[in-house]
């Protein structure tokens, strides 16, 4: 148990931000004119530039030190060796088995896991090739043409996401589609656009219990049901599940259930057999691909010095700006729109994890944790939220994602994009003064009274801290990358801030109360043990429901 603010790294940081913490980054990149070659970082084709951050060689050594005195390496090989670092569920963290792509062994309590992952990798394989291929055929005999993902949180985010960003890697003709919030609307208008006959339905739950899960699963068994009768089920359901009584007894054949563990968080887990609709999507040699830029990364991490690790340098840069100069929250913004979903999935996997209030003491967090995620492609989040960015009194760190070439090349559209996620990290960095802007006005021919009206609306302060990751095209191998450098950015936070980062007590209290609320909702009788304000919205329901 290491409380952070009794490193001696976190008093030397705290006097660190005092003197340097508004240090003038225009100022920085006038005076080192090879800034960018100093602070920036490539690995396998993807680089990152750090450069445009308010940080020096000082601050960063400061960082560094702050990581090793709070453990950071003892951690991050407790959690490759299969230790129980998720100690609150007394289960390992062990995700980056699922994208092992060397023969090392990965072990849990002394056994070795990777010959039970590469058996379900085998069975993917060859379920998702039979699916694409045609060989695999609903109960009428028509081929596949909607694969339908059936969960929430975890068992959505991440399929969802790497469909999306890899569609240009999808086979025409078959559609991946997903169902998770069970407000009814999202079953319904999914299957308004698939014909029974030819859509297959993915149950995406450990347990089989989850409560959406099986809800949205049940309407569209129903569905089926209706149009094509019971036998058509172990056609046209497989599930991702442990539990094969609930599987069994719902009409999924069980050879048809693809196995998961309990060392995979919901969050972390679409390298398993979360991802067969990616796999299904976007073919199984992709989704290997998409394994071998995750291991990368995790290679990378593992063995890198922490001064040159992407994913630590980007979590030490994170607790710099979140636990030393203010700053409560930071932008995800791909410039790219296969990436679309991207900020969301971070939501989850940041926010999920160091969303704690409690150190791995027990004793209440008396520094900031987790931060407040959010983004928005380019250059759609240009006409939405970066006014506050730049001219707003808060500070937001963002991260800038782009692609040198286009999987679609139209016109001078993606030159258009690129000049301008480069524009907008050079204006946070490097503001308007108020000369530059005085000098505009005047040229415009403005007199003396309207400059003066005019001018302080228009000076940018500048200063504002952004990184970005530049790579060649959006690929599998590619995405990997990205998505562990962020699951481990978010690990090595989470030591820093002495954290327990795999478990989400916090949800689960929510769940619980859902039920004694359901059940009252159901009721006819007077709602009892809520406080009158949740009483008074349930009378209020059951009004308006028969109104």
């Amino acid at each position: 148990m290491t409380n952070p603010i009794r490193l001696p790294a976190w008093a030397a940081l705290e006097a660190r931000a005092a003197s340097v913490g508004s240090w003038s980054m225009r100022a920085m990149f006038e005076a080192d004119p090879d800034r960018f070659r100093r602070f920036s970082l490539s690995l396998d084709g993807l680089l990152l530039d750090y450069s445009k951050n308010r940080i020096d060689s000082d601050t960063l050594g400061l960082l560094e030190a702050l990581a090793v005195q709070a453990g950071l390496p003892q951690a991050r090989d407790a959690m490759f060796a299969g230790e129980r670092i998720n100690v609150t569920e007394n289960r390992p963290a062990l995700h980056v088995a699922l994208r092992n792509r060397s023969h090392r062994a990965m072990m849990v309590d002394g056994v070795d896991v990777m010959p039970k992952v590469r058996a379900v990798l085998d069975k993917m394989r060859d379920f998702s090739e039979r699916v694409r291929s045609g060989e695999w055929r609903g109960a009428t005999g028509k081929a596949i043409a909607s694969v339908v993902n059936i969960g929430i949180g975890g068992s959505d985010l991440g399929p969802v996401m790497v469909t999306e960003a890899l569609k240009p890697y999808q086979r025409p003709g078959l559609a991946a589609r997903f169902i998770s919030n069970v407000d009814g609307s999202h079953a319904a208008e999914v299957l308004r656009l698939c014909d029974p006959e030819t859509t297959l339905f993915i149950v995406a739950s450990k347990t089989f219990t989850t409560q959406e899960t099986i809800a949205n699963a049940r309407t569209c068994r129903d569905w089926l049901v209706d149009k094509l009768g019971e036998a058509a089920i172990p056609r046209h359901f497989v599930a991702l599940s442990t539990n094969a009584g609930a599987v069994a007894e719902f009409g999924i054949d069980t050879a048809n259930m693809f196995e998961f563990w309990d060392w995979v968080g919901g969050r972390y887990s679409l390298w398993s057999a979360i991802g067969l609709s990616i796999a299904v999507a976007v073919g199984f040699e992709r989704f290997e691909e998409l394994l071998d830029g995750g291991f990368a990364m995790d290679e990378h991490f593992r063995t890198a010095p922490l001064a040159a690790n992407m994913p630590v340098i980007l979590a030490l840069l994170g607790v710099w700006y979140g636990n030393f100069l203010g700053a409560g929250a930071y932008a995800v913004l791909p410039y790219d729109q296969y990436l679309h979903r991207l900020p969301a999935y971070l939501q989850q996997l940041d926010m999920e994890s160091n969303g704690k209030g409690t150190a791995r003491d027990g004793r209440p967090a008396t520094w900031q944790t987790g931060q407040i995620v959010f983004g928005e492609p380019g250059t759609n989040g240009q006409h939405a939220f970066y006014q506050l960015i730049h001219q707003g009194t808060r500070l937001i760190p963002c991260d800038f994602l782009a692609a040198a070439q286009s999987h679609n090349p139209l016109g001078e559209h993606h030159l258009m994009l690129l000049s301008n996620v480069l524009a907008q990290s050079e204006a946070l960095m490097k503001g308007r003064a108020e000369a530059e802007v005085r000098a505009e006005l005047a040229a415009a021919g403005m007199d003396e009274a309207a400059i003066a009206l005019h001018l302080p609306h228009r000076v940018f302060e500048g200063n504002r801290p952004s990184n970005t990751l530049l790579y060649r095209r959006l690929d599998p191998r590619t995405l990997g990358m990205l998505i562990a450098m962020y699951e481990h950015k978010v690990f090595v936070q989470g030591v820093v801030w002495d954290v327990y980062s795999f478990d989400q007590w916090g949800v689960e209290l929510g769940k619980v109360l859902a039920k004694a609320v359901l059940a009252d909702l159901k009721a006819d009788t007077p709602p009892a043990g809520h406080d009158c304000s949740t009483t008074g919205l349930i009378e209020a329901i059951r009004g308006l429901r028969k109104s």
